[in-house]
């Protein structure tokens, strides 16, 4: 089930401030409601707000050059989407994100947001490392689609998923951002036809479950192993 509004992934901006710190950033701005298919934000908008995800998921996508939409990555209760044009305010913006369910936010405003950085130096190096996180992972998607075969890709998708966004329940970990096979394969950079193969393979070997608006991660240490990561 999707991620409620009193209960944050840990490596969520919400998840990793003080009490004090979050309560600080749950204050600004005003709450807004969004429903499947709204937009949040739209690529090439020159409007500076940023938006706090309380509860539910978005997807961030992006116009490529042949007119196709490509997604890049997922955002779910926790975090923040438009904060860099709320902090650097030079450029448009340079994706869409769309609500993927319902889901509630706060709108902050440019400026009460530099006023919380300012006071709250917390905030901003937590912003700051987040930020830092999604170049990271970036990057990573761009070397493992040059190093590794589809299969792993998928693995290692899962398993980023399963760390960053997962939560234990019934002897597994719950994604609560249930991603469709054609955006599994626009994330993996991988055929639709490949990625159904590779999550079939993974279900029968009791490595993952998918139902209804979730993938439930069985055995992350071997889900681990087929993407070619270290144990921890």
């Amino acid at each position: 089930m999707p991620y409620s509004s009193v209960e944050w992934p840990a490596r969520s901006l919400l998840g990793v401030l003080s009490p004090q710190a979050r309560q600080d950033l749950l204050e600004l701005g005003v709450r807004k409601r969004f429903e499947a298919g709204d937009v949040l934000l739209s690529e090439g908008a020159t409007d500076r707000h940023a938006l706090l995800l309380l509860s539910g998921f978005a997807k961030v996508t992006a116009r490529v050059e042949n007119g196709e939409t490509s997604l890049l990555a997922v955002r779910v209760g926790g975090d923040t989407v438009g904060e860099m044009a709320a902090v650097d305010g030079s450029a448009p913006r340079s994706a869409t994100v769309t609500a993927c369910g319902p889901m509630t936010t706060r709108i902050l405003q440019p400026g009460a947001l530099h006023e919380l950085l300012m006071r709250r130096p917390e905030v901003s190096v937590a912003l700051t490392g987040i930020i830092a996180d999604r170049l990271r992972w970036a990057n990573r998607r761009r070397l493992d689609f040059r190093g590794y075969p589809a299969k792993v890709r998928l693995a290692r998708l899962l398993v980023e998923l399963a760390t960053a966004y997962g939560r234990p329940a019934d002897g597994g970990v719950v994604v609560g951002c249930r991603l469709t096979q054609p955006e599994l394969a626009a994330l993996t950079g991988a055929a639709e036809t490949t990625v159904h193969k590779g999550l079939r393979e993974l279900r029968l070997g009791g490595l993952l479950e998918t139902g209804y608006r979730s993938t439930t991660i069985r055995d992350l240490a071997r889900l681990k192993q087929v993407a070619d990561l270290p144990q921890d």
